[in-house]
Parts: structure tokens; C-alpha cells; sequence
């Protein structure tokens, strides 16, 4: 009787500890394969036949479709790299140069993958559109208040999720340092 209960008890506490990690890999984006380059963050494969059974439940759970290998890159940041947290009551510099690609976008979101209300309507940039200086170099300001240039509203919420897609770009599996790829830097510069 009481190895029955013992081996009912180790069952419990397996599959307890089990679902409980799954869960929390699953709900907190973590994934094997990660490509991090400053504050951003991507996982190349999970467009690709080599996902990994994590970030596979991850896009079930959340039904986001990611880019194709062959199509692209998304890199996210929910931190500055500093690694203080996103506030939308807060102001935040996004700037610098971007790696070759052919398009890319920013876009805001909050934390469960939604777009951000703000009054201007706007949730993103396109390299199409960005104001750059003559080298090249760009400064996107990520704030509550209007910012002369490139301004994203952040509406004023809490916590929010900046969301960079790059289209036929060589960035990858194979990439792995910021020299290969120069990721934007993410600088917090004042709070309201």
C-alpha cells in the first residue's frame, strides 16, 4: 500500500512539474534556438521545419503565424539594453542602423500581441517611411507625448512589446554576433 502511494505520489509531482515548466516556457516565449543581439531577440527557425516542440505550442497558443525562413526575421524586445521594462509612461530612443533588408517594420504592441490604441492611429514604422540623416542613422522616439521625427505613441500603457520584421534579409540560423547583424540600440531617456 505504501509503495502504491509513493508511486502515485512521484507520478503527481512529475507530471506537476512537467506541465508547470511547459507552461511557463510556453507563456513566457521561451524557446531553444534564440538569436539575441542587444535587446532583441528572434527565433529563426520557428518559420521552419527545424521548430522546436516549444516555440511550436508557443504559436499554437498564441496563433501568430511567423515569417518563413526564406521570408525573414522577426526580432522582438521587451526591455531596453539596459534591461529596464517597456513603459508606455516612459520615454525610449530606439536608434542607429538596421541590417541589410530589403523591407522592414516596427510595430508596437502590449503584451498579449495586441496593437496599442493611441490618438494618431499610429502602430509602427516602415523603412519606406523613416526620417534618417545623412549617414544613414535613424532615432525613433517611443513616448506618450508627440516627439518631433519619428515618433511611435505608446498611448500611455503599462508594459508594451516592440516587434521588428525584417523581409529578405541574410539574418539567420548562421547569424550571431551584432557584427553581422547591427541591431538598433534601446536607450530609456526620461519618465513622466
Amino acid at each position: 500500500m505504501r509503495l502504491l502511494f509513493g508511486s502515485c505520489f512521484a507520478l503527481i509531482l512529475a507530471a506537476a512539474i512537467g506541465l508547470g515548466a511547459t507552461w511557463l516556457t510556453i507563456t513566457h516565449g521561451v524557446a531553444f534556438g534564440s538569436l539575441t543581439i542587444g535587446a532583441w531577440t528572434a527565433w529563426p527557425k520557428s518559420g521552419s521545419i527545424d521548430i522546436d516542440p516549444y516555440a511550436r505550442a508557443t504559436i499554437a497558443r498564441t496563433g501568430e503565424l511567423p515569417l518563413g525562413t526564406g521570408d525573414g526575421v522577426a526580432f522582438y524586445a521587451r526591455t531596453d539594453d539596459a534591461g529596464n521594462n517597456f513603459d508606455g509612461r516612459c520615454t525610449f530612443t530606439v536608434s542607429g542602423m538596421t541590417p541589410a533588408a530589403r523591407y522592414w517594420t516596427l510595430t508596437l504592441y502590449d503584451p498579449d500581441g495586441h496593437l496599442v490604441a493611441n490618438t494618431i492611429d499610429r502602430h509602427g514604422f516602415t523603412s519606406a517611411e523613416i526620417l534618417r540623416d545623412i549617414e544613414g542613422r535613424f532615432t525613433i522616439s517611443v513616448a506618450p507625448r508627440a516627439r518631433p521625427g519619428n515618433w511611435l505613441p505608446t498611448g500611455g500603457i503599462e508594459r508594451y512589446v516592440l516587434v521588428w520584421r525584417f523581409y529578405d534579409t541574410p539574418i539567420g540560423v548562421a547569424t550571431r554576433t551584432a557584427k553581422e547583424a547591427p541591431m538598433p540600440a534601446i536607450v530609456r531617456k526620461a519618465c513622466s
